[in-house]
């Protein structure tokens, strides 16, 4: 059969990424507690297209996927990534998996369990000499202002804040460390399940516990900084303020050597 998307193209245009997006597969990721956890990712994959081709060939992308299984670790997105490259004849490949994940949290007094989801993000990319790859995870937090705490008689504004934390790693780093230093630097954690007693610990934690956005993206990287497992760090904190018809966001990113 004649194979179109390999006609030599005139136009003299190389493509920096063409690929396939939005497919849904089912992959096993490492936890930390358990083991492995089981869950289903929105996948994009994508190589650079030479300026000589007419176009890649789409089904290889997903037979590439198929050769995996659903196993993703660093290791396993180096090996898919640099399957394509040797089936698409590509210089640079790239792979997103972006999936939730849960974490069985226990409530802080009455230490009921519950399920809380986290929405995580392997990115690698590969060329024939180097292979880059970018863990992101987006905790949701609590903050309570200190300038309304200072200048109130009583009370004080506090609002959902969504903390997006990317690392580059140069040794492993699970999952549930990053979310945990996340939950730390903030004013409290969430928690799916809450009983009256958790309400009240939680409310009179965050009081005393005042973060502007600036202050939780210091401390998150103020922290990573001297873990020796981590190469670079990009921290964007957004809070969905509750008594301002905006956002506030602060964002800082790092490398270190």
């Amino acid at each position: 059969m004649r194979d179109v998307q390999s006609e030599l193209d005139k136009r003299n245009i190389s493509i920096d990424r063409v690929g396939i997006s939005g497919i849904s597969y089912p992959i096993t990721v490492l936890d930390k507690d358990r083991g492995t956890q089981e869950t289903v990712a929105n996948v994009v994959m994508a190589v650079a297209l030479p300026h000589e081709y007419r176009g890649t060939h789409m089904s290889r992308f997903v037979e590439a996927l198929e050769e995996f299984r659903g196993k993703i670790s660093p290791h396993d997105l180096e090996d898919l990534a640099n399957q394509l490259l040797i089936k698409l004849e590509a210089f640079k490949a790239e792979v997103i998996f972006r999936f939730p994940y849960f974490i069985r949290k226990s409530a802080p007094i009455s230490k009921r369990e519950s399920w809380s989801r986290y929405d995580v993000t392997f990115k690698a990319e590969k060329t024939r000499s180097k292979f880059d790859f970018v863990t992101e995870v987006i905790v949701a937090i609590q903050t309570l202002c200190p300038c309304s705490k200072e200048i109130s008689n009583s009370g004080a504004h506090n609002q959902r804040a969504y903390v997006r934390l990317a690392v580059r790693m140069k040794d492993f780093v699970w999952i549930e460390e990053l979310i945990t230093i996340v939950e730390n630097c903030a004013s409290a954690p969430t928690f799916s399940l809450l009983k009256r007693e958790d309400e009240k610990f939680i409310t009179e934690y965050a009081y005393n516990n005042p973060r502007f956005v600036e202050d939780v993206v210091r401390e998150i990287v103020a922290r990573l900084e001297t873990d020796k497992r981590i190469s670079w760090v990009r921290v964007l904190v957004s809070s969905s303020e509750s008594i301002h018809n905006h956002d506030a966001f602060a964002e800082v990113e790092r490398a270190y050597n």
